[in-house]
């Protein structure tokens, strides 16, 4: 998926055209050309296509070192920036990277079309970990077409151009903001990339931008920081559930959204660009297979722009099977091909409580609705004679109990409703920015004083 030969070619169409906005200053397209040059020469080694793990903070950094490794024709493998020393060390440990940047070498030169590796649609041209809301970091490669060529479908649905400034507002060790910077950089457009999310910065970055990609919950600070500008024409959307209140506050705002479907392992699966509901993304089939007791059954997709697997063998939720399907074990309400897929959560975090199946994510839908909720996580604790009990882990400081409970009865069949409330002044949260549910749940098991058991 690194786009180092389209970046080379903008160098020579519009030099002087912004490449990059980061905290460390601006960056022309031959100035990111030419210091992607200057690097690639230490990452040359010999046959094969190396694996290289950037460990880098500053995101000019870290998509120059990306850019090199695909011009001297290594994978990069992203590594979080927030990482120690030791657990950096514990989490490359189980995929032995042939090489570790955690510096720049000093220099450069002048942007050349003459660079080692010729790209090719089979290179393993992009590794990332994915930790979704687990905290076990598993590393997901892929070839560069099975995201490169996903590139023209999604122009089409969002109208980027060139000329667009893109603000990707959250970490590049996140697939989802990686993609972002990768897919804008091919288009030739200006990426506005502070490496890190921060709701104080968020009205100079919009000063630039025409287009946002970010997760589903940063947008309502998004539209809160517009404060009547009019630049912002769409925001891109992807990793949860689209709040249908948001969308329609984003456009009354003047800004259209494209909401998307998928996982780290599968890529895009389906979009709404209309808020009409998901529909198939693009060369994508979909099937929703029924599992024992009824609906919601498990999504399984087929298309060009799904994952290799995992380095190193590793374990995780993707699974395949004779005909080239591919489930991470996402559960939907039953599915006819051409119709509106409607996704339901992740199967694994599904709660067994007295008989009944809960969806923690239907749960959640409701209860941030509840005002004095910032986010919320639901999640089954062990129950002697339920098998486990709802129990939601609320972020806000002035929320209370009676409004969560009347807006459950309200909102949510019995079976669904939290029997314990907790409250905390902060979530847990993966790099992307999504609620990090197992780290909650064992932080609540452990007893954690943070937890306060709302009474």
């Amino acid at each position: 998926m690194p786009v180092a030969a389209q970046v080379l070619r903008h160098a020579e169409s519009r030099p002087f055209h912004p490449a990059l906005h980061t905290p460390a200053g601006t960056l022309t397209y031959a100035e990111l050309a030419a210091r992607a040059l200057a690097v690639s020469p230490a990452l040359l080694s010999g046959p094969g296509r190396p694996l290289v793990a950037i460990s880098l903070r500053e995101p000019a950094e870290v998509i120059t070192a990306i850019l090199a490794a695909d011009l001297a024709g290594a994978t990069p493998l992203i590594c979080d920036p927030a990482w120690g020393a030791d657990r950096r060390a514990q989490v490359l440990g189980t995929v032995a990277p042939d090489a570790v940047i955690d510096t720049l070498p000093a220099g450069e030169r002048a942007a050349s079309p003459c660079h080692a590796h010729r790209p090719q649609p089979g290179d393993l041209a992009w590794a990332c970990f994915s930790s979704g809301s687990t905290g076990r970091p598993r590393a997901i490669v892929r070839n560069r077409w099975s995201w490169a060529g996903s590139f023209p479908h999604l122009d089409a649905l969002t109208g980027l151009t060139a000329d667009d400034v893109v603000l990707v507002p959250g970490p590049l060790v996140s697939s989802l903001y990686g993609f972002a910077a990768m897919h804008a950089l091919a288009a030739g457009a200006t990426v506005v990339a502070p490496g890190r999310w921060s709701e104080t910065a968020l009205a100079g970055q919009l000063d630039r931008a025409t287009v946002v990609h970010l997760v589903p919950h940063r947008l309502p600070a998004v539209l809160n920081a517009l404060d009547g500008r009019e630049t912002l024409r769409v925001a891109v959307v992807g990793g949860a559930a689209l709040p249908e209140d948001t969308r329609v506050r984003a456009e009354a705002a003047g800004v259209r959204v494209v909401s998307y479907y998928g996982a780290t392992e599968m890529s895009f699966v389906a979009a709404d660009a209309d808020g009409k509901g998901l529909r198939a993304f693009p060369e994508v089939d979909i099937e929703v297979r029924p599992e024992p007791g009824g609906s919601p059954g498990v999504v399984w997709a087929r298309s060009p722009w799904l994952a290799e697997g995992y380095l190193s063998d590793g374990a995780g939720p993707l699974a395949r099977d004779a005909g080239g399907w591919v489930s991470v074990g996402d559960m939907a309400e039953p599915y006819l091909p051409g119709g509106v897929l409607t996704v339901r959560g992740r199967g694994g975090g599904a709660i067994q409580s007295g008989g009944a199946t809960v969806v923690p994510e239907d749960v959640e839908e409701v209860l941030r609705c509840v005002p004095g909720v910032d986010d919320v996580v639901v999640i089954g604790l062990p129950h002697p004679e339920l098998g486990q009990v709802v129990t939601a882990v609320v972020e806000g400081a002035s929320v209370r109990r009676a409004m969560l409970e009347a807006v459950a009865r309200v909102g949510l069949d019995a079976a669904q409703r939290p029997r314990r409330w907790f409250v905390v002044p902060r979530l847990d949260r993966t790099p992307t920015g999504k609620p990090a549910r197992a780290v909650v749940a064992a932080r609540l098991a452990a007893a954690d004083p943070a937890f306060r058991r709302l009474a």
